[in-house]
């Protein structure tokens, strides 16, 4: 991967910030993407070196996506990589049918699908010049067993797993496409709601109920997603990887001895 350069999609912050950093422990040029977190994203930049520059685009506009993957092309002379990172929810119970109107649907799939969409179509010329190009699209748990956050969220989520697979097939043999797909991550964002506290107590309960007993943390999901863009794994696309703890396999009864509920 060394020389290789990638975009990260808010790649400031959480997942995005630490799929940066092995990245450029490989060797890899990133191109940070954020919307609001300029200071996050240039400090990161700074931090990891290897030519790492920080971009501001928000991504649900294409406009704003061709000109990001053009600044990857302009700054750098290539472009080989692409982690479909931002996204966006709304916490609304799942029975409440009344919590959510047309609007919260289009807001999280112009984020968390369309704009996918977008930055995949903006990169593919560039990508497709490459020797192994790919791409991973975050997705999540949601989108397979509709849970999480929201209906619209899951929805969301579900949406962009089927396009991973559909983008998988047209872009082959150039472009690789494939997708992580996260449960609970325990990143700044609750830290920052519950506090360090909060935030430990909440990572003691989601331990306790899955197989592996542990929490996952955004550098739990940033390994796979490398994995996944790495050219030694040149034969695997189309495919969506649970990164969870095994937390699917939990029926929501049982509990293995030395866990505390």
């Amino acid at each position: 991967m060394q020389g290789s350069v990638a975009i990260v999609t808010g790649g400031g912050t959480g997942i995005g910030a630490a799929v940066v950093r092995r990245l450029a422990a490989r060797g890899v040029a990133c191109v940070i993407n954020y919307a609001h977190s300029k200071a996050d994203a240039e400090a990161l930049a700074n931090e990891v070196g290897k030519g790492a520059i920080a971009v501001q685009a928000d991504i649900a506009d294409d406009a704003a996506c061709r000109k990001l993957a053009a600044a990857a092309v302009d700054t750098f002379g290539r472009l080989d990589f692409l982690v479909n990172n931002a996204g966006r929810t709304k916490h609304v119970a799942h029975e409440d049918l009344d919590g959510l109107d047309a609007e919260d649907f289009v807001d999280i799939y112009r984020l968390n699908t369309i704009a996918a969409f977008q930055m995949v179509r903006a990169c593919a010329p560039a990508m497709r010049e490459g020797p192994m190009s790919a791409v991973v699209n975050v997705a999540s748990i949601a989108g397979l067993h509709g849970v999480g956050s929201s209906i619209a969220y899951a929805a969301s989520k579900g949406a962009l797993i089927t396009m991973t697979q559909s983008l998988a097939r047209v872009l082959a043999p150039a472009i690789r496409v494939n997708a992580v797909a996260p449960g609970y991550v325990g990143t700044g964002w609750f830290e920052k709601a519950l506090g360090l506290e909060g935030k430990a107590k909440l990572d003691r309960t989601i331990a306790a109920r899955t197989p592996m007993a542990m929490a996952p943390q955004a550098e739990d999901i940033a390994g796979p997603i490398e994995l996944l863009l790495d050219p030694a794994n040149r034969a695997i696309t189309g495919e969506v990887l649970r990164v969870d703890a095994g937390f699917h396999l939990d029926t929501g009864g049982s509990r293995r001895p030395g866990r505390e509920g």
